[in-house]
This record gives C-alpha cells, structure tokens and sequence, in this order.
C-alpha cells in the first residue's frame, strides 16, 4: 500500500485521504516535502492498523471479559473513525466493526457459562440448606460444628443465584446453623452443670475415701468402700481438669486401705500356714489309729483329736479341702466301726445317737451365732477361726445324724 493510492498532498502542504466519500484533510505538513508529509500520514494509520491487530489477537485469545473487549473496541472505533492519518479507513474500521461480532458471541457463552454455574450452584446450596438442616436436629456436637463451618466456607465459594432464590436458600442455611447452636450450647450447659454436680459428689467421696484409709475394720470398710465405688461410677464424669485429681485422691485411698489388708491377710496366712502344720501332725495321730482294733479306745483318742484340731484354727484355703478330707476318712472309719457294734446293740444306743444329734445342732448354732457376730465387727482371725471349728462340728453332725437314722430315730 503506498500513501499516494490513499491520499495526495496540495501546493500548500495540506493533506487529504481519499474515501468513499470523497477527499477529507486530514491536516498540514507544511515544513516537509509531499512524500515526508503523506509518510507522516501513513505512519499514523500503520499504528493504528496494529492497534487494531494487537485487539483482534487479545479477543480471540479471550484474555479480556466481554465488557472490557466491548469498552475497547468502542475506543478503537472512536480512533479509527475520522483518523488523521492516510490509509485504508473504512476497511479498518469494517475489521473493528467486525470485532464487535466476535465481542458479543463471548458475551453469550459467558452468559450461558455464567447461567450454568449459577444453575449448579443452586443445586450445591440446596444440598448445603438440607444438610444443614438435618445437622441442626442432630446430636453430633464433637463434628456437627466443624462440618457447618466446611459448609459456609463452600457457600462462600459459590457464585451468587437471583436475589430472591439466594435469600431464601441463606435463610435455611442461616436458620439451620442458629438452631444447631442454640441447641449445642443448651446441650453443653446441661452437660456443664452434670459436671459441677458430679465434682461435688466426687469430692465427698474422696473426702469420705480418705477418712476410711487407716480403717482396720477390714469387713465392712471393705464393703463401705465397695458401696463408695458403685457411687463413684454412678456419679458420671467431673471437669476434666478436676476429675483425674479427684480420682487420684479417692484411689489412693483405696489403695491405701486395702494394701494395709493384703498386709494383714498376709500375717494370717502366715499364722495359717503354722496352723496347717499342727494339723499335719494331728492327722498322723489321727490316721495311726486305723485299723480300729478298741472301739472305745479309738474314739476317746479321735475326741480328743478333734478338740486339738478345732483348737489349731484355720489352715490356708487351699489346704482345706485336702486336710479335712483326710481328718474325715479317719472319723468315718471310726464311725463305720461303731455303726456295726450299734446294729448289733441295745435299742436304747438310738436314744443317745439323737441326744448327740440335738446337742451338736445346739453348739452348731451358738457358732454360727458367734460367727455372725465376728463378720459383722470384721475380726477376721475369729471369722476364720470359727468357720473351721464350724466345718468340724458340722463333720460330726453328719455323722451323728446317719447313726440315728441307722436307729430309725
């Protein structure tokens, strides 16, 4: 393209551009020669032609919005319509009229992009409402506070709908989310003052737990301090910041008094230990008298064991069963013995066989009374002593008794 095609220079250095519609200055050049004033010219329509250019490219890249594409070919419009400059104006200004085109089909697609959001976003705040909603009637106070603060943030995320639609999606949301609180912080008041009552109940245990510590009425302390743990259980948790304090306090205690037993027990079963060895000794004067050979003989000998056994006082629980076992072997070979001699007697043996059972039901029951007694004071030795003079008698009895029924009595 040369600039004389599109425009001419006069005599007096005024310049003209040649259009559709005939010539039309475009100013002087009058200091110059008439191809530096028309290049002067030219120069001009040049930049605006890569004006041009450079918006064609920044629209079809789509770096700019709609609005600001359409702002920027309206100025270039305004550049190229009645330029001073010497060039192809009009189809300059049909290549920015052109791009007024291009500006307004991404006005539509960015309206149809901006609607698709806007309907996805409806259905995302929708969903956020209902959650919320079935949050607020939820008792999940550790994460339903958590999961409504996630679930403003998506809402914060989330392009704005229609006023009306917006408003009232927010007032579910908002709705739910007040409900939730008031009932969280109704929830944690009720769970505060559980809390306050059960530290004051905790505390009074403690305090009681310790009182008890030194007791030796190992019995019933024990079973106070059985009672005192059920009510500890059933007290419910405390602030946690005093709640282990307490508990420390109220096991101690506990520990205290029931190591204070152990040590106790531990001098019995050592005292048991030693009565376990005297029986020892009675059973091998017990079972020496075996095979029976004096009837009588044998039984003032096993009466006069027995006594000393009753006397040597409780063995070690698992001593038990095997002693008296023993001991009772020896008392039914006796007794087998006797149970022959009294088939082949007098009648009257019957008489005395029942006056021996009423007189051993008579003594049983004065131990069992004194037994009793002992439980109840918590006199451990004399507990264990008289349930192992108990087992003894209630050995004869049963024995006393097979003799009268063998009488008929």
């Amino acid at each position: 393209m040369t600039g004389q095609e599109w425009g001419r220079v006069d005599e007096d250095g005024t310049v003209y551009v040649r259009t559709s519609e005939g010539e039309r200055s475009v100013g002087q050049y009058p200091v110059g020669s008439a191809a530096e004033a028309l290049k002067f010219f030219t120069d001009r329509y040049d930049a605006l032609v890569f004006e041009v250019e450079l918006l064609e490219k920044r629209i079809a890249s789509g770096v700019l919005s709609p609005e600001d594409a359409g702002s920027a070919v309206a100025k270039v419009r305004g550049s190229v319509t009645d330029a001073n400059a010497v060039g192809d104006l009009e189809g300059l200004l049909k290549r920015v009229e052109g791009l007024t085109g291009a500006v307004d089909a991404q006005r539509e697609a960015k309206k149809a992009e901006r609607a698709e959001k806007v309907a996805a976003a409806k259905v995302e705040k929708e969903r956020i409402a209902a959650e919320a909603e079935k949050l607020a009637e939820s008792d999940d106070w550790r994460n339903g506070a958590n999961r409504l603060r996630d679930l403003l943030e998506e809402w914060k995320a989330l392009p704005r709908l229609d006023r009306a639609s917006d408003d009232t999606l927010w007032r579910r949301f908002s709705g739910a989310r007040t409900t939730y609180t008031r009932r969280r912080k109704a929830h944690f008041a009720q769970l505060n003052e559980k809390r306050e009552g059960a530290r004051s109940v905790k505390e009074r245990l403690a305090t009681e737990a310790e009182s008890l510590a030194d007791s030796t009425d190992w019995g019933a302390t024990a079973g106070r301090f059985r009672d005192l743990m059920r009510d500890w259980k059933a007290a419910g948790p405390a602030p946690r910041d005093v709640d282990e304090a307490l508990w420390r306090r109220f096991r101690g205690a506990q520990d205290t008094f029931f190591g204070n037993r152990d040590a106790a027990n531990s001098a019995l079963d050592a005292e048991f230990a030693g009565n376990a060895e005297v029986k020892e000794k009675l059973l091998v004067e017990a079972e020496a008298l075996l095979p029976v050979t004096d009837l009588d003989a044998a039984k003032r000998a096993f009466r006069d064991l027995a006594d000393r056994w009753d006397a040597a006082g409780k063995v070690p629980r698992d001593r038990i069963k095997d002693l008296e076992a023993r001991m009772r072997k020896v008392e039914q070979a006796i007794r087998g013995v006797e149970d022959d001699q009294w088939k082949k007697s007098d009648p009257e043996k019957s008489a005395r066989a029942n006056d021996m059972v009423t007189k051993l039901e008579t003594a049983i029951a004065e131990v069992e009374a004194e037994l009793e007694q002992a439980r109840a004071a918590g006199n451990a030795k004399k507990v264990a002593d008289l349930e192992s003079n108990l087992a003894s008698r209630q050995m004869f009895l049963d024995a006393a008794r097979r003799a009268s029924e063998d009488f008929g009595g």
